[in-house]
């Protein structure tokens, strides 16, 4: 496809198939950003336990999984906004494309990790690929749609394929967890054990939180198949090819014209996943104390316990009770792990039904500010309500959707997983507010560098370290109720930490809502 194909006017009429595959790729991008990130709640409990030997509630664990939130973010935060200002210079397409890659083959070699510092520098890598697949595919979608509305309808449903991304590594890590061992049989390759030390039993080497993440080279596939028929950006292309491209630079974000909008959207930003990570992605640690699921675990435990004992009977053979305990352990944990991957999928179709929303709202003649605070409001309430409350209450169940009943397991609607979707629905819907504002706010030059400035410095890098918050504020609090039950403890202490946390940061972003500047022009024709 040549450039000058490309370039040519989009109206507000029919996509064309180039146009279409265009929006397909970037769907595809979208999806798995969120893919890639959404892995770690569920996979970070048995991936430490594993790797640390530290159960939940100690102070090693503790510190690893803050460090294993936060410092992936700090690295895309950094580096994406390198990316951000790569995306400027070299352009939109070649900067996306190598960024899927990177974060694609990190997510895929995290499977494979030996020891909990390689498992850390792969989660970095994959973060920074993902803070610039984001800024470069955003920046990519706004120049190719320069009709206001259709770039507005574009970039908001393209972006609600985020939420399809987390539904599908819920998916993903549900079948892992219950077929993974039995389909795959990927064996980690003694030279890496000699590298990087590690002595992995046969029977982690195919741990369910190991297939999942493997599961990220999935959006590589379609990318190499695609990338040849990908138009580069027309109007950025006629700019460097006429000599009149503006070199981007960091400090002209906070030139007169444009400080207000760099310094409000990040602290926008920021709050937006901040919420995310310190109050949603908690709820891995929160499931598995739930009544409802410690009754269910208890159950798989005795069951599992009962079928050991049983065929060791029928073989002639005692099994120990140290190893009886573990079998036990280990059938409670896949419980847990299960119950809370289906949780996620409802938060995720909250997610994704929200941002379907928002991608009709943005087309809204409002401002800016009100078409975020129709969000922003509900938010303020649901928080405390769902992290407070609804933990302590009882967690009714009133009945379960089945997908697959071989694959893809059910959707539990409960008492909590209805305060989930919402969750999803007024939080997880407010990242597409941002990824249809900040293309108008930034000029061609700058667009790039801007977008990832409140993206990865505000968002990644600030806003999820609400999870490091959060992971802090629980060891403080004491719950004799809980007694040694760690599962229990947990949930009371995330719950808390995270309606604290989340309500505060909600409060935050509705106040800085009223600063945010209303895009001068349209910069899309600059």
């Amino acid at each position: 496809m040549s450039v000058s194909k490309a370039s040519e006017p989009l109206g507000s009429g029919r996509l064309s198939s180039v146009q279409w595959l265009i929006c397909i790729i970037a769907a595809i991008g979208f999806a798995f950003d969120i893919y890639e990130l959404l892995m770690l709640p569920l996979i970070l409990r048995p991936a430490l336990l594993e790797l640390t030997g530290a159960q939940p509630g100690s102070d090693t664990f503790k510190f690893w999984f803050a460090m294993l939130f936060y410092l992936p973010a700090v690295a895309g935060g950094v580096f994406g906004l390198l990316g951000g200002y790569l995306t400027d210079r070299l352009g939109r397409r070649r900067v996306l494309t190598w960024s899927i890659l990177l974060y694609a083959f990190s997510a895929f070699f995290a499977g494979f990790s030996t020891n909990i510092y390689m498992l850390l520098f792969f989660r970095c890598t994959c973060f920074i690929g993902v803070c610039v697949e984001f800024v470069a595919a955003v920046a990519w979608l706004a120049e190719l749609f320069p009709n206001p509305v259709q770039r507005e309808k574009v970039l908001g449903y393209t972006q609600a394929f985020s939420s399809i991304g987390g539904m599908m590594v819920a998916i993903a890590n549900g079948i892992a967890i219950k077929y993974g061992a039995n389909f795959f049989t990927i064996d980690i390759p003694d030279f890496l054990v000699g590298i990087t030390g590690g002595d992995i039993a046969v029977e982690n080497q195919h741990a369910a939180w190991r297939y999942t993440l493997m599961s990220g080279l999935i959006p590589a596939i379609p990318l190499m198949v695609l990338r040849p028929f990908l138009p580069e950006s027309p109007v950025w292309q006629k700019k460097r090819e006429a000599g009149t491209l503006k070199r981007p630079s960091i400090a002209a974000l906070f030139a007169p014209d444009l400080r207000k909008a760099t310094i409000v959207s990040a602290i926008g930003f920021a709050c937006s996943l901040g919420i995310a990570f310190g109050a949603i992605q908690q709820m891995p640690q929160i499931v598995p104390g739930l009544k409802e699921v410690q009754a269910h675990a208890a159950e798989a435990s005795t069951k599992a316990v009962a079928a050991a004992k049983k065929k060791a009977a029928e073989e002639g053979k005692e099994i120990p009770a140290e190893k009886l305990k573990a079998i036990g352990g280990a059938a409670r944990g896949r419980t847990s792990q299960q119950y809370a991957s289906e949780y996620t999928k409802m938060q995720e179709v909250g997610g994704l039904v929200g941002r379907f929303a928002m991608a009709m709202v943005l087309v809204m003649g409002v401002s800016w500010g009100w078409r975020l605070r129709m969000f922003q409001i509900p938010s303020l309430f649901l928080i405390p309500l769902l992290f407070y409350y609804f933990v302590r209450a009882e967690n009714k169940t009133y009945f379960e959707i089945p997908l697959d009943s071989v694959f893809l397991g059910t959707i539990p609607v409960t008492t909590m997983s209805i305060g989930m979707f919402l969750m999803g629905f007024f939080v997880v819907s407010q990242l597409s507010f941002w990824g249809n504002y900040l293309p108008s706010a930034y000029p061609i030059h700058l667009r790039g560098t801007g977008e990832s400035f409140s993206a990865n410095i505000g968002g990644r890098l600030i806003g999820t370290m609400a999870a490091a918050v959060t992971s802090f504020l629980a060891g403080k609090f004491a719950f004799p109720a809980a007694g040694e039950n760690q599962a229990v403890l947990a949930a009371l202490q995330f719950s808390t930490a995270a309606a604290i946390v989340g309500t505060v940061i909600a409060m935050i972003g509705f106040i800085n809502s009223f600063w945010l500047p209303e895009p001068k022009n349209d910069a899309s024709h600059e």
